[in-house]
């Protein structure tokens, strides 16, 4: 979690960064800040014929001038301050930028972190579009405050203060009243920011869920198309983007109106202070001069003043920003179990074990209850059930996706609480159904950016079926797949997934409808390939086709997130029972 406290200590963790901007900042003011009072002041000196301290300090150094060179020195004078104003702003705006976008760096990093541990049933309630829009427009928001604050504030705080003092040492009465007038200034528009940050964190919201509403749609666009649903889904998108439109024109309009009604105020500030400066230069010593530097300086103060109104507004902002980032740091972590032992070192195979096993989604509705399962070393087991019986969350179980609410998981008699779920995850392998692919090549989506030999890669196709297609491509393992494998057939997309497996290596094989797509023969000639492979090697096997179950050793029926019957194919087909009229409706018709 992150807060204003937490990012400044960030910030403050630059300290030589920030003592050279700070130096930078003062420098800056030291050369703006008497800019305005050269040029007013010939005014009295020399357009009036009342010789002061500038008239005085330059026939000290260069002797008597007159009114042209009095002129040319003091604009020589204001244009090399304004330069080096510039070059210390410029140097100071650098350092504090890079300060600001490294922070927010900082903390884009360490959401990236976190996601790497949440809780894969946290991370599917709240979805991709949703985390990715607070990774980017989030980020942003806060990135711009952070950004506007340490660069803008220093050199704006700094030159109202600088003003100030000249002001007072110009005429203490009006010096003070301008001084002490700015902060009403401030407090109106500090309240009007609060609603200006509640209309941008609505707009963020908005953009949201047009990101997720859009991912969405163009995953599934395939599934769309052929269902002739594309005007249906599309105008879901389109009516989040009419939201963000809306929510985007109500914070613009409102957000422009409240910096123009602040600066209106402002204004009219300046136009009481201006018409009280004539007062005084007609009821009191100040002269037209010094009336024309006040002028000038109220003019200066304006754009500093400005920055702390738009500081405001970003600040409100930010908040509502900062809020929905920390939404991430909230999300549940899976639990990060101690590596105390490794069943998988230096063995080829484990057994697997789970004993009364408990499992929700939401700590509430069970959708696996007391689940007793084997797989001694070396075995094959196969796991069977309706559509919706809880097979494949029974898979994501045993590769160490969920952490169970109840009982444990052992592997070689050591409970995964000893191990570590990254350890199982490293060594039991699971291939589904339908298989992830990247928009990457061949190569990438078999070894996953992992050195690989190019002939163990061959291998693993020869086995998986899909040498001869591989070979056949334009550039062969080079050749892109397209966004998740669009370019690939469902089966190809398998065949894929098998190869990565063998790739991988793993101590157990988790086969979840794994060959579905593929056709009899195909699928005949895959296993007989890979029976060399699955020798010696605990394999747990979700099928449906009949000549997949019956490759098991032993076979447990799963239905409605229990285990109702269990034993050999034989076994189970005698006892006429669940798995006995499952076969014979879904597979002998088969």
């Amino acid at each position: 979690m992150y807060s204003w406290k937490s990012i400044f200590d960030e910030i403050k963790k630059y300290r030589r960064e920030l003592i050279a901007g700070h130096i930078l900042a003062v420098l800056a003011i030291c050369v703006s800040v008497p800019t305005p009072l050269f040029l007013p002041l010939l005014v009295d000196e020399v357009l009036l014929n009342k010789p002061g301290i500038f008239i005085r300090t330059f026939e000290r150094f260069f002797g008597e001038g007159n009114a042209v060179i009095y002129t040319a020195t003091a604009l020589i004078i204001v244009l090399v301050m304004r330069f080096l104003f510039f070059v210390f702003n410029a140097v100071q705006a650098k350092i504090f930028t890079t300060i600001s976008k490294n922070v927010t760096y900082k903390i884009r990093e360490d959401l990236i972190k976190h996601l790497q541990k949440v809780s894969m049933a946290e991370f599917e309630t709240v979805g991709s579009g949703g985390i990715a829009s607070k990774l980017v427009t989030d980020i942003n928001t806060l990135d711009d405050f952070i950004g506007k604050t340490v660069s803008r504030f220093i050199i704006s705080v700094l030159t109202i203060i600088g003003v100030a003092v000249v002001l007072i040492l110009i005429n203490w009465k009006l010096g003070l009243l301008i001084v002490f007038l700015n902060p009403v200034v401030i407090y109106f528009t500090t309240v009007v920011g609060r609603k200006i940050g509640k209309l941008k964190g609505k707009e963020n919201k908005a953009v949201e869920k047009f990101q997720e509403k859009l991912t969405e749609t163009l995953d599934l666009f395939w599934q769309i198309r052929a269902s002739n649903r594309e005007k249906t889904f599309f105008r879901y998108v389109i009516d989040t983007a009419r939201e963000v439109r809306d929510t985007a024109v109500e914070f613009g309009w409102k957000s422009d109106a409240a910096t123009r009604l602040s600066m209106l105020v402002f204004l009219a500030g300046y136009e009481v202070f201006r018409a009280t400066s004539i007062l005084f230069v007609a009821y009191s010593d100040l002269t037209i001069g010094l009336m024309l530097a006040i002028f000038g300086y109220l003019w200066v103060m304006m754009t500093p003043v400005q920055e702390l109104l738009n500081i405001q507004y970003a600040y409100h902002s930010a908040t509502a920003a900062l809020d929905r980032i920390n939404s991430i740091f909230s999300m549940k972590k899976e639990p990060e179990y101690p590596h105390i032992l490794n069943p998988f070192k230096n063995k080829e195979t484990c057994s697997i074990q789970l004993k009364e096993v408990y499992f929700s989604y939401d700590g509430k509705n069970m959708i696996l209850e007391g689940i007793n399962l084997k797989a001694d070393k070396g075995k094959k087991i196969a796991i069977v059930g309706a559509s919706g019986s809880g097979k494949t969350t029974l898979a994501h179980i045993m590769v160490g996706f969920y952490p169970v609410d109840r009982g444990d998981i052992l592997y070689d008699g050591i409970s995964v609480k000893e191990i570590g779920l990254d350890v199982v995850r490293d060594n039991v392998s699971l291939v589904l159904q339908s298989p992830m692919m990247f928009n990457d090549t061949v190569r990438f989506n078999l070894t996953l950016g992992k050195d690989i030999p190019e002939e163990k890669i061959w291998e693993a196709l020869e086995i998986a079926q899909m040498k001869d297609f591989v070979i056949n491509l334009p550039d062969r393992l080079e050749t892109v797949v397209g966004k998740n494998g669009v370019r690939l057939s469902g089966g190809q997309r398998q065949r894929l997934a098998i190869a990565r497996m063998i790739l991988q290596n793993p101590k157990i094989v988790i086969l979840d409808e794994s060959t579905s797509a593929l056709d009899t023969q195909t699928e005949y000639r895959l296993f007989k390939a890979l029976q060399r492979y699955l020798k010696n090697k605990t394999t747990i096997i979700i099928a449906h086709r009949l000549s997949t179950v019956q490759q098991a050793d032993y076979i447990y029926v799963l239905d409605r997130g229990k285990i109702v019957e269990e034993g050999t194919h034989e076994q189970l087909m005698k006892e006429e029972g669940l798995y006995n009229e499952y076969m014979k409706k879904h597979y002998m018709a088969g």
